[in-house]
């Protein structure tokens, strides 16, 4: 049984693999005949004899799509589109048609067929073009023929599952229909027929929906719709009759696209149209006063940043339109009370997409401080009053609240506070009038004394201006810092001397050295806050001697304090190199030009502290140091400090001067040779740039390259030093110092030399030839910085050769030192070896005893009687060394054993021989 089931299956597999086989063929037969009979298709359609054979035509055109239900091939495009358009051309008077265009359109969905591979690469442009025409057919007034377009381009972007495949046949790749859709007109084409859509409003919806997909998907879309005005045509039409609310959330989904992802300033510009302004205020105001739902609040806020973006375009008509007129007045509602009618009815939820509206409409203010049309708008709505309100402190601002009606809650005041304070660091230096008019100077060293108070206050934290101030009240002092140095940088005399008078420098040093004695600080946020209230203090006492006094001994501890830290930390990108050039500033604006802090800086060795810091500081820092040093030269007490500091290797001042000196002129490209002298008289302080630069003629007010060139590097300033603390009895310098001091010494010289050389030039360009008194002077300056480099040249060559020969002086001294170290060495280890030899062998030691007793009788005088001599006899205790040589070298490898045994005298023959008092005689 079961054997005969087995056979049963296998007997008809035979014939039905024959079959497939045969029918397959047969179909591709068919495929290859269908593509012959387009031809005759489009000639049936067009020809004059057969146009009106509508019968005809339909018959055939079912008959062609039926065998084409699997899809479109590559290669029959071309003639598809033709047939469509025909088709299409027809349908006016012909409705019958509609039907084939819809099958038609149905069988676009589905994925197109090649028989080769490389059919996609070659038909790629038959296929860009078919996707151009299919977009063509909204010309058709039908709504099922518009919708299946809509549905073939959704189509495009999910994947279609494609029919049983012919043999021979593949579907084209994924992405094969997306790439060329996007060099196609199709998005272009789309857009352009919303003009015949007026009277189909969810066909209308559609087309903004499938617009919203290729803005989303494609820069290339997005490029092919701005080109025929898209974001314009989008926006006049946002505000068109929708019950269901789609429209306006469709195109502001496009707008949103078209900025992201096409050209930002073309969309800008068209959305900056009085048409488009005046419907965006539409729209915004048609949310503001009907909205309720949360995404109606989240659609009226982003047309507001849609409307601050076409703010930051110098051409919009947000003024002309009076819709930034109306921004304004919201923008300082609840703060103030207002009898405008716009805001009279207006309730505020105090929801978190109020906050944001809040927000962006403090953003706009700042966006278009810009115009000064808006700065005047700004001063009729009392936009400062408004900014002041929110900056004040919660403690202040709470007594303030009515009991049982609706506010901000404790985070979003701080927000607001935030980005009130960021606002007016803007919007403060444009409106002094109103800003001095309402005391903001007042409110904001109030609002300081409560960010230093100790009153506690948790910060949340939660906002872009609120980094790094949570917990605490950093984020509003941080803000309120930016504030002060705004406004007291525009340098107004009436504003900064109203600071000074409500003691801002004494309020502002105490606040810095509390800061710095936090335990965080060296964060980013506190390193600003340093750095920008030495700024402030800079500005204040810069060019006022009262100040600088008020500045006092406590502001030179400050300096001397962050000095004290030195540039170690330069480039920890934290901060620090900003705070390292408000300090030197602080010390050059508030303490030089002013004997008694400068005398109390010295005292404090601030001086000594720059050195430090020119030594250790990158090159960016050296010019303000070194303007700084010379400023203090000024004073006559500086100058000992300059010469008796010292680095931690003992350089010296004028050392790191003149090093400083060789590296600028390497940097600069200045030739010399391998000692640092002048290598070219003609060119002796010459920078390569000045060399490379062609020669041109200036007019009389233009300064010359070599003018430039004195305050664009270091050289001036370390020549003036020098000026100061003389050329002569300069501590610590070595030859190849003395031969660069040589070059400085001149240089002023030498930069005479340079402008001469260019008005010489100058006047030959222009074909200018003085007069023959005029033209030999010329010559003799020019000639005089040539002759000043050539025996400056003589002078170097000697310092070298006098160097030379002390150096030679020197190498002998040491070599005469080192031989009679080594002789004394020498000595010193014969001398041990005799004593080794002495102590370890006592037939030698009785030697070494005899010959001294020998030499010390030959040296002695007889005695005048024998009996003087004679001296009775005596026992005395002597002493025996045992001595044991080792493995160790030198006197430890020695090892000495002392013994004590008593030994009768012998008659000494010695009459001056003395006796210890042990019994040991000494020799």
């Amino acid at each position: 049984m079961d054997s005969g089931k087995v056979v049963h299956r296998r007997k008809p597999g035979i014939p039905v693999i024959g079959s497939r086989a045969s029918q397959k063929s047969h179909r591709h037969q068919e495929v290859n005949a269908k593509s012959l009979d387009l031809s005759k298709v489009i000639h049936l359609l067009e020809d004059p004899l057969t146009t009106n054979l509508k019968e005809r035509h339909l018959f055939v055109l079912k008959k062609l799509l039926k065998k084409s239900q699997i899809g479109f091939l590559l290669k029959e495009l071309t003639a598809i589109a033709k047939i469509l358009n025909i088709c299409a051309e027809k349908v006016t008077d012909h409705p019958e048609y509609v039907p084939i265009l819809c099958e038609a359109l149905t069988i676009c969905r589905l994925p197109f067929l090649k028989e080769k591979t490389s059919d996609e690469l070659h038909y790629a442009q038959d296929v860009t073009e078919f996707l151009s025409q299919m977009g063509c057919l909204m010309r058709v007034s039908d709504a099922e023929v518009r919708q299946l377009i809509f549905e073939c381009v959704k189509s495009f972007y999910s994947s279609v599952a494609p029919k049983q495949m012919l043999d021979g046949l593949q579907p084209t790749s994924p992405g094969y229909r997306l790439q060329l859709l996007e060099r196609s007109e199709l998005a272009q084409t789309l857009l352009l027929s919303m003009a015949t859509l007026e009277n189909q409003p969810t066909i209308k919806l559609q087309l903004l929906h499938i617009l919203q997909i290729l803005s989303s998907c494609s820069d290339m879309n997005c490029s092919s719709i701005l080109h025929p005005r898209g974001a314009k045509t989008v926006c006049l039409h946002m505000n068109d009759y929708d019950p269901t609310g789609q429209v306006l959330f469709r195109s502001s989904e496009i707008l949103w696209n078209l900025l992201e992802r096409g050209n930002k300033e073309e969309v800008t510009a068209q959305l900056g149209t009085l048409e488009c302004v005046l419907s965006l205020k539409e729209a915004f105001f048609h949310l503001l006063n009907t909205g309720s739902g949360h995404s109606d609040l989240q659609l009226r806020n982003d047309l507001l940043v849609i409307t601050t973006l076409i703010a930051e375009s110098p051409g919009s008509q947000l003024i002309e339109s009076s819709f930034a007129k109306q921004l304004v007045v919201f923008s300082t509602f609840p703060e103030l009370k207002s009898h405008n009618p716009l805001i009279r009815n207006l309730k505020l939820s105090y929801s978190n997409e109020d906050l944001k509206m809040k927000k962006l409409l403090l953003n706009l203010l700042v966006v278009m401080s810009r115009d000064l049309a808006a700065l005047q708008l700004y001063k009729e709505e009392r936009v400062m009053l408004a900014l002041l309100a929110l900056m004040k402190p919660p403690v202040a601002s709470s007594s303030e609240r009515q009991s049982g009606s609706r506010h901000w809650s404790a985070a979003q005041k701080e927000d607001l506070q935030l980005q009130a304070l960021a606002t007016l660091a803007t919007i403060g230096p444009l409106m002094l009038e109103e800003y001095i008019s309402c005391e903001g100077s007042t409110c904001l060293l109030l609002l300081l004394d409560w960010c230093v108070g100790p009153d506690s206050y948790f910060g949340q934290g939660h906002s872009f201006h609120a980094t790094g101030g949570r917990g605490g009240k950093k984020a509003q002092t941080r803000h309120c810092i930016r504030v002060l140095r705004s406004v007291t940088s525009l340098g107004e005399e009436s504003v900064n001397q109203d600071l000074c008078d409500q003691g801002i420098i004494n309020q502002l040093l105490g606040i810095l050295m509390q800061i710095d004695a936090g335990p965080d600080e060296d964060d980013v946020v506190t390193l600003e806050i340093k750095s920008d209230i030495q700024v402030i203090l800079s500005t204040l006492c810069e060019t006022d001697m009262h100040r600088k006094e008020l500045f006092g001994s406590e502001g030179v501890e400050m300096a001397v304090h962050f000095l004290k830290k030195g540039s170690d930390k330069f480039y920890s990108g934290l901060g620090h190199n900003k705070l390292v050039l408000s300090t030197v500033d602080c010390v050059w604006s508030c303490i030089v030009g002013c004997y008694t802090t400068e005398d109390y800086f010295l005292v404090k060795e601030g001086v000594f502290l720059l050195l430090n810091l020119l030594s250790t500081s990158p090159r960016c820092v050296h010019g303000v140091v070194l303007a700084t040093l010379l400023e203090l030269c000024d004073n006559p007490n500086t100058l000992p400090y300059i010469l008796t500091w010292r680095d931690g290797n003992g350089q010296t001042a004028p050392r790191l001067l003149l090093q400083l000196w060789r590296e600028e002129e390497e940097e600069l490209g200045v030739h010399r040779n391998q000692h640092g002298g002048i290598a070219d008289p003609q060119r002796s302080i010459l920078s390569l740039f000045q060399l490379d630069e062609p020669q041109l003629s200036f007019p009389a007010n233009v300064p010359s390259a070599a003018v430039l060139e004195m305050s664009e590097n270091l050289r001036s300033k370390i020549y003036s030093i020098f000026c100061k603390i003389g050329f002569q009895d300069l501590p610590g310098l070595l030859g190849k110092d003395y031969v660069t001091l040589t070059i400085i010494r001149r240089y002023l010289d030498f930069k005479v030399g340079e402008v001469w050389d260019e008005i010489s030039q100058e006047l030959s360009l222009e074909g200018v030839r003085p007069i023959s008194p005029d033209q030999e002077a010329l010559s003799t300056i020019c000639k005089i910085a040539e002759d000043t480099a050539r025996r400056i040249v003589e002078e170097q060559n000697s310092i070298l050769e006098h160097h030379q020969k002390e150096d030679i002086s020197e190498e002998k001294l040491t070599y005469t030192e080192m031989k009679s170290r080594w002789k004394q060495k020498e000595f010193m280890a014969k001398s041990w070896d005799d004593y080794v030899s002495r102590t370890s062998n006592y037939e030698a030691l009785k030697e070494v005893k005899a010959q001294r007793e020998k030499y010390a009788e030959s040296s002695r005088p007889k005695p005048k009687h024998e009996d003087a001599a004679i001296r009775p006899a005596e026992h005395f205790i002597g002493h025996v060394v045992g001595v044991e040589s080792t493995d160790a070298q030198g006197p430890a490898g020695v090892k000495v054993t002392l013994v004590r045994t008593p030994v009768r005298a012998p008659t000494c023959p010695y009459p001056h021989t003395h006796h210890n008092s042990e019994g040991g005689t000494k020799l």
